[in-house]
């Protein structure tokens, strides 16, 4: 029992987690110059890796599928959409019957410098993640469309590569660039000097990941007619994977293989629902910047946004969120326009925003990753009442 304990994925990540925090609070500078070097080589191999986990798994799915393959893809979109919008207005709620009891006067301090990185290896990705989205719904709709048995070999072949990838390399890697993503935040200080200025905001938005999470597999169980709990009872390890890297891609592997420990989840639906909501399913990082912009309103121009801007910015988020890269700081990264034309941010609050929206990156991403879950099970629905819409021919 012990040694099983021992040799599990979550064991191994919540032990890189404090060896992190620990290495980083007693570290010299040499010592984070390793750290440095080890988070910069894990995450170039694993990145790299992300856009072929993408195609693998996605692209064979939809092969798999038949004619109507378009049909599951209108409904998976929808799905991702719904639930960042419905995010985004509770987030906008919450902010508005909250903000105004809070009073946030502390600034930002200065975060301890880190050294110089050694070296770097630069590793880019045969293609950038959205490119790898794309690429794989188009050639999966079309060998689907087209009913090519040598396209759906091939696409086999290739899926077994990238799961041997993934077992032998991805995983190995992945606690060693947790460990060290957590040396570099408690050596700057991130942890234990910013943490505590936006404590209350910061507790508040992780209370309302749990609450939605609760809403989606509700709402998913009930849909499907199936329990939830038989699904989110196999998210601890993605759960843990998440809060490590901050990435719904990088947990990509590991979400996997959650979701296929499942009985309730169909495994024809997971191949592709779990990498394409990985990249278009941003529920937890939606609550997060909604609540977040009307914090940074309050604090720096002592109002929050009327409702009709908050509108406004809620139904564009949800467009951009569904856009944006499954990385760290993807979503915020890529509303910084609608944040700086529809809210008016200027420099110090666009700087404040990718601060605080950074100290709870990891529970937003781990919220994104464990929702993917919920939607998957009511995809499974989906795809029990649609039969003929799924089976392989």
């Amino acid at each position: 029992m012990i040694k099983k304990i021992l040799s599990s994925l979550i064991f191994q990540l919540l032990l890189a987690v404090v060896a992190g925090l620990v290495i980083g609070s007693f570290a010299d500078a040499s010592v984070m110059k390793i750290a440095l070097a080890v988070k910069q080589v894990g995450g170039q191999v694993i990145f790299f890796l992300v856009p072929l986990i993408i195609f693998g798994f996605v692209s064979l799915s939809i092969a798999r599928l038949n004619s109507n393959a378009s049909k599951v893809l209108l409904f998976t979109f929808a799905l991702a959409y719904v639930s960042s919008i419905g995010a985004a207005f509770f987030g906008m709620a919450v902010g508005y019957e909250f903000l105004p009891q809070l009073s946030i006067t502390s600034q930002l301090q200065n975060l301890r410098e880190l050294p110089e990185l050694p070296f770097t290896l630069k590793i880019p990705p045969v293609m950038d993640v959205m490119t790898a989205l794309v690429l794989s719904i188009f050639v999966g709709l079309s060998a689907a469309w087209v009913k090519s048995k040598e396209i759906v070999n091939l696409l086999d072949s290739f899926q077994q590569m990238v799961i041997l990838l993934v077992q032998r390399i991805l995983l190995p890697v992945l606690p060693f660039f947790i460990a060290a993503n957590f040396s570099v935040l408690s050596y700057e200080g991130a942890i234990t000097t910013q943490l505590p200025v936006f404590a209350a905001v910061i507790l508040i938005a992780i209370v309302c990941h749990y609450v939605w999470l609760f809403v989606l597999y509700t709402a998913a169980s009930l849909y499907a007619r199936k329990n939830g709990w038989e699904v989110l009872k196999h998210y601890g390890p993605a759960y843990v994977t998440a809060l490590g890297t901050m990435s719904s891609a990088a947990t990509l592997g590991v979400a996997l293989q959650c979701a296929g420990k499942s009985d309730v989840l169909r495994k024809d639906v997971t191949d592709f629902s779990i990498p394409l909501f990985a990249n278009v399913h941003l529920c937890g990082s939606v609550i997060t910047e909604v609540f977040f912009v009307m914090t940074v309103s309050q604090v720096l121009y002592g109002v929050i946004p009327p409702l009709a801007t908050m509108l406004t910015f809620v139904f564009l988020l949800g467009i951009f969120a569904i856009a944006a890269p499954g990385v760290p700081g993807g979503t915020v990264m890529a509303s910084l326009g609608i944040v700086l034309s529809v809210l008016g941010f200027d420099e110090a609050g666009t700087a404040l925003l990718l601060t605080i929206f950074a100290l709870q990156d990891s529970f937003g991403t781990a919220c994104n990753v464990t929702g993917d879950g919920a939607l998957s099970l009511a995809l499974t629905g989906y795809a029990n009442k649609k039969e003929n819409d799924l089976i392989p021919e």
